[in-house]
């Protein structure tokens, strides 16, 4: 199995073909959270809270989901 089939099978729906956007901003907020965390501890030696981070970005999705299961469907 190559590394271009795990991400395929990991970024999309259980089809393998459609997206899916929350895949891809779960992957993008865990990489960006990663990359603050090396950033404000090995460069401005400041603490960085990696569980903080998370609940904030878990509350940004929840609101999203909301926000877009509220939206009339616009044909």
């Amino acid at each position: 199995m190559s590394l271009r089939n795990v991400l395929r099978e990991l970024l999309t729906e259980s089809d393998n073909v459609t997206h899916d956007l929350y895949r891809y901003l779960a992957l993008g907020s865990i990489l960006t959270g990663l990359a603050l965390q090396v950033y404000a501890i090995g460069w401005r030696g400041q603490p960085f809270d990696m569980q903080t981070f998370g609940i904030g970005v878990g509350a940004l999705f929840a609101g999203v989901g909301v926000a877009l299961g509220l939206k009339k469907e616009s044909t």
